[in-house]
């Protein structure tokens, strides 16, 4: 259970997780070591995973896709997952319901490469279908 205190912690970490522990300390209106220890909790409890990068437009992938996947039957996520976990340019599984079982994000450099991650995520074992939907633009992102 989070408390008003964490909340506004990860709102100040969502906003700049590259500001210093004092400046975050003065956002929460705790000491700089009662924060350094929530923040360890929260790492500890899983709920901070981890801190990342936020790009400059220009920084982007070149490409950005959706695969959309069905398996075969009897397959799930969790047989297919770990087959795709190792290929970078997925930065994304998500299982879904209805008529697909999940969508694969994918963000690389070309087409070329976008067209080979396709193709693994095809010919991964349980894969029924797999099919790409190339991302035009964000007009809403909220993290």
């Amino acid at each position: 259970m989070l408390d008003d205190k964490d909340k506004i912690l990860i709102a100040a970490l969502r906003k700049n997780a590259r500001e210093s522990l004092v400046g975050l300390a003065r956002t929460v209106g705790l000491s700089r070591s009662a924060t350094q220890e929530r923040m360890r909790r929260l790492e500890r409890e899983g709920i901070i995973r981890g801190y990342t990068v936020d790009l400059a437009a220009e920084q982007d992938p070149a490409v950005r896709a959706m695969i959309a996947v069905t398996f075969q039957p009897g397959f799930r996520c969790k047989h297919v997952v770990p087959h795709l976990a190792g290929i970078p340019e997925i930065v994304a599984c998500h299982s879904l319901t209805g008529s697909i079982d999940m969508m694969v994000m994918v963000a690389c450099g070309t087409n070329a490469a976008l067209d080979r991650i396709r193709d693994t995520v095809a010919a991964t074992e349980g894969v029924a279908t797999a099919t790409t939907h190339l991302v035009l633009g964000t007009p809403l992102a909220r993290t």
